[in-house]
C-alpha cells in the first residue's frame, strides 16, 4: 500500500509532463548561442556539436602491441633509442578490431613481428551498446594547453579533465601484487619537491577549459611524503574545491592527529584502497591485518570530516567474490559511504609480463561488474542502470548555463570515452537502509534528452532551472521510489549537486568548516554511486579512449593521459628515470629506510575498534581458491618462480638425458663421484643481518 503523497506525486508528474510539452515549444523558438565563459574561450557546446568517436563494431582503431612497447621503452630507458621518437613518431602502434564474436565484444589486433593478440572487452552485448549509445559526446576541445598536452599520438585533446592526479612519491609502505605503477621495484625514489608541487598545481589551471576543480595526490602512497599536509593545504588555497588522497590508509589508521591535520588543511576525500570484506578478503596485498586496517582509518577519517571512497581492483579468481559483500557494506553504512570505485584490473606495471594464460582466468571487465552486482546483491538491470559516467556530462553542461559567463570555473565533467568508466546511482535511505537505484524510480535516458534541449535553448538562469524541474519531474515515479522518498527530496539532491540555486546545503569551498561538513552530511538520503573505472593496458589500448581522459596525471613533462602513463608507452616510467630524485642507496643513506608492511606482517594499532556495521556472514573467512582449482598463477611474482622452477627442471631433465646418451650411446663410463670434505658455504649471517636481508627482498627484490 502506497502513502498517500505518492498519489499526489503521481498528479504532479502529470502535470510536469503536460506543462513540459508546452514550455518546451515556446523554449525552442529563437534559441540562444552559446556563450563563452569566464574559464574557457570556447564557447558552451550545443548537442548537436559535440563530436564522438567511431562508436559500435565492428570497429577498427589506433592500439598499441603488447610486445613491441616495451621493448622500445627500455631502449629509451637504456638511450639507444631518442625520446623524441615518443614526440613525433608512432612506436609500436598498431591497428585493433573490435568485434562480437560468441556473444562476447572483443579487441583482436596482429602486429606483423610479434603475431596477434585478442582480448575481452565485455561480456554482454546489449551492456556495451547501450553504454555506447547513450554517450553524449565529447567536452570541448582543450586549449591555450600547447606547453602542458605536448605528448605525440598521446596527447589529450578533449575535456577540461575531472581529477588532476599528482604522485607525490613512488615510495610505498606496502608491496602489492598487482601494482600498476610497480612502487618499491624500480631501484630508485622519485620525490617531488616542494617547488615541484607548487608548478605542477600552478601550471594546471592555466588550461582552457579551466577545469579540474578535485586534485588527487597519490603516490606510491602520498602520506608517506613530508610534503603531504602542505600539498593539500595549497591545492585548497588556489581554488580545487575538492581535495583527495589515494591511499591504502595505514598512516590515518595509525594516527588519528594525522587525520585531524589532513581534514583542517582540506582533505575532503579519501581513495581508500579497499578489496574485500574481511582480512583474508585482503590477504592477497600481504598485510597480515588489513582489513582492521581499513575500518580502523575509515573511523578516524569520518570523525574528522572526511569522506571516504573505498576504491576496489578487482581480479577474476581473486576478489570477484567480494563485489556483493563491498556493496552490502556500503548499503550497511549510508552515512559513512557515500561512493564506490570498483576498478577491473590494468595489466600494467609488475603485470604487464602476464602470460597469456593468466590474463584470461584473471581479465574482468565493467560488463562482469554490472552482472557481478545483479547476482550478488540483487540490485540493478545491466542494461538500464549502469550509465558511462560522461553521461553526467549533460547535467554538467546545464550547470555551466546555469551558472552563467562569469563563473570563475566550469563544472565537473566526466567526459570520457563510454568504454572507460560506468556508474549506477543507489539512493538510500540512512535510517531504515531502504535502497534503490535511481533510475528504477527515474527515466534517465529521457531525462539527459530533455535537459539537452534545455542546454540547447541556452537560456537564463531561472529559465533553465524551471525547465530542469519539469524535466525531473515527468520522468520522475513514485510508486518505484523508496517509501519515504519524495520528489522534492529528487529536486534537492539535484539542487545540492550542482548549487543551481545558491541555496546553502554546507560550504565545500577552502572556507568550510564541520558545522558545514555535518550540514550537508545530516541529508536523510545518501546517492550511492556504485562506479567502474576501467583503465587499459597494452592488450586492450585504444588511442581514442587515451585523447579523452578526465583524471590525467600531472608531471614535470607536462599532464599526461592516466593511461598513457601507466600503461601506453609507459611514459610514467620514462618520466620518473628523467627526473630521478635518487637511487635508492642514495636515498637510504641520507634518509634512511621507510617502514614497509609485506610478507604478512601487521599493522601496530593503537585500537581495532570502530562504529561501523559489519554482518557477519558478509565477513569472508577463506581466500578465494578458483585460480588454485585450474592451477593458475595469481601474481607476477608466483609466475616468476614458476617459471624459474620449470627452467631448472628443463635443465635437470636435459643434463640426465645428455648423461644416459654418453653411458648408453657411446659407451662413457661414469667418472668417479667427487665427495666433499669440508664446507665451502660462508658461515651464517646473524640472526638480525638474516633478517635484515628478508626484508629487503620482500620489499625490493624480484
Amino acid at each position: 500500500m502506497h502513502k498517500p503523497i505518492k498519489y499526489a506525486e503521481k498528479v504532479l508528474t502529470v502535470a510536469a509532463g503536460a506543462a513540459w510539452t508546452v514550455f518546451d515549444k515556446l523554449n525552442q523558438i529563437g534559441q540562444h548561442p552559446g556563450f563563452v565563459p569566464k574559464w574557457s574561450e570556447k564557447p558552451l557546446l550545443k548537442s548537436w556539436e559535440k563530436v564522438k568517436p567511431q562508436l559500435g563494431w565492428p570497429r577498427q582503431t589506433d592500439s598499441l602491441c603488447p610486445r613491441c612497447v616495451p621493448e622500445i621503452r627500455q631502449q629509451i630507458l637504456d638511450g639507444k633509442t631518442p625520446l623524441d621518437v615518443l614526440y613525433n613518431g608512432k612506436p609500436g602502434e598498431i591497428k585493433a578490431q573490435v568485434i562480437e564474436r560468441d556473444g562476447k565484444i572483443l579487441m583482436v589486433k596482429d602486429c606483423p613481428i610479434h603475431g596477434h593478440f585478442e582480448d575481452v572487452m565485455a561480456i554482454d552485448t546489449a551492456f556495451f551498446k547501450h553504454l555506447e549509445d547513450v554517450f553524449p559526446g565529447r567536452d570541448i576541445r582543450a586549449h591555450n594547453d600547447a606547453t602542458l598536452h605536448k605528448h605525440g599520438s598521446s596527447t589529450i585533446t578533449h575535456g577540461r579533465g575531472s581529477v588532476l592526479t599528482v604522485d607525490l612519491t613512488n615510495r610505498c609502505n606496502m608491496m602489492c601484487d598487482p601494482c600498476f605503477m610497480d612502487a618499491n621495484q624500480v631501484g630508485f625514489v622519485h620525490e617531488l619537491s616542494w617547488e615541484d608541487i607548487k608548478t605542477l598545481l600552478d601550471n594546471a589551471i592555466t588550461i582552457k577549459p579551466k577545469r579540474q576543480m578535485s586534485v588527487q595526490f597519490s603516490g606510491g602512497e602520498p602520506t608517506i611524503s613530508p610534503f603531504f599536509l602542505d600539498a593539500v593545504a595549497y591545492a585548497r588555497e588556489v581554488g580545487y574545491s575538492s581535495v583527495q588522497a589515494a591511499t591504502n590508509g595505514i598512516e590515518f589508521a595509525k594516527n588519528p592527529e594525522f587525520c585531524r591535520q589532513a581534514a583542517e588543511k582540506g582533505l575532503r576525500y579519501a581513495y581508500l584502497q579497499f578489496d574485500g570484506i574481511g582480512n583474508a578478503a585482503n590477504e592477497h596485498r600481504k598485510v597480515g591485518n588489513l582489513f582492521d586496517v581499513k575500518l580502523r582509518a575509515i573511523e578516524n577519517l569520518y570523525s574528522n570530516g572526511v569522506d571516504i571512497i573505498p576504491v576496489i581492483t578487482i581480479i577474476n579468481g581473486i576478489n570477484n567474490e567480494q563485489v556483493g559483500r563491498i556493496v552490502q557494506f556500503a548499503l550497511d553504512n549510508p552515512k559513512r559511504i557515500p561512493f564506490l570505485s570498483f576498478q577491473p584490473v590494468s595489466f600494467t606495471g609488475r603485470d604487464e609480463a602476464v602470460t597469456d594464460e593468466r590474463r584470461a582466468a584473471q581479465r574482468y571487465t565493467l560488463s562482469h561488474l554490472a552482472h557481478d552486482v545483479k547476482n550478488q546483491t540483487g540490485l540493478g538491470e545491466p542494461a538500464r542502470d549502469w550509465f558511462p559516467i560522461s553521461f553526467m556530462s549533460t547535467f554538467s553542461d546545464w550547470s555551466d548555463l546555469v551558472h552563467g559567463p562569469q563563473a570563475d570555473w566550469g563544472q565537473l565533467s566526466c567526459g570520457c570515452h563510454p568504454n572507460c568508466g560506468v556508474g549506477m546511482a543507489v539512493m538510500v535511505d540512512k535510517e531504515t537502509r531502504e535502497s534503490a537505484p535511481v533510475t528504477s524510480f527515474l527515466n534517465a535516458d529521457r531525462l539527459a534528452k530533455d535537459v539537452a534541449r534545455l542546454n540547447d535553448a541556452a537560456r537564463s538562469k531561472w529559465p533553465s532551472i524551471v525547465g530542469m524541474g519539469l524535466a525531473v519531474a515527468r520522468n520522475y515515479d513514485p510508486f518505484k521510489a523508496p517509501t519515504h522518498f519524495k520528489l522534492s527530496d529528487m529536486m534537492k539532491k539535484f539542487d545540492k549537486t550542482f548549487g543551481a540555486t545558491g541555496k546553502s546545503y554546507g560550504k565545500v569551498g577552502k572556507d568550510r568548516t564541520m558545522e558545514d561538513i555535518e550540514k550537508r552530511r545530516r541529508d536523510r538520503w545518501n546517492f550511492l554511486f556504485i562506479a567502474g573505472m576501467w583503465f587499459q593496458d597494452l592488450f586492450n589500448y585504444d588511442f581514442r579512449r587515451t585523447e579523452q581522459c578526465i583524471i590525467p596525471y600531472a608531471t614535470q613533462e607536462g599532464e599526461i593521459s592516466f593511461c598513457a602513463y601507466n600503461t601506453g608507452v609507459g611514459w610514467r616510467n620514462i618520466i620518473e628515470k628523467m627526473h630521478m630524485t635518487a637511487t635508492l642507496t642514495k636515498w637510504y643513506e641520507e634518509h634512511g629506510k621507510h617502514e614497509i608492511f609485506a610478507g604478512g606482517k601487521s599493522v601496530q594499532l593503537n585500537s581495532r575498534d570502530h562504529s561501523l556495521v559489519l554482518r557477519e556472514e558478509i565477513v569472508t573467512n577463506e581466500i578465494q581458491h578458483d585460480l588454485d582449482k585450474l592451477g593458475i598463477a595469481k601474481t607476477a611474482r608466483e609466475e616468476k618462480i614458476r617459471a624459474r622452477d620449470a627452467k631448472l627442471k628443463e635443465q635437470a631433465e636435459n643434463q640426465r638425458m645428455a648423461q644416459l646418451y654418453k653411458q648408453h650411446v657411446l659407451k662413457e663410463q661414469p667418472g668417479p663421484e667427487l665427495v666433499q670434505l669440508m664446507p665451502i658455504a660462508p658461515a651464517p649471517a646473524p640472526a638480525a643481518k638474516r633478517e635484515e636481508e628478508r626484508e629487503e627482498v620482500g620489499s625490493f627484490g624480484d
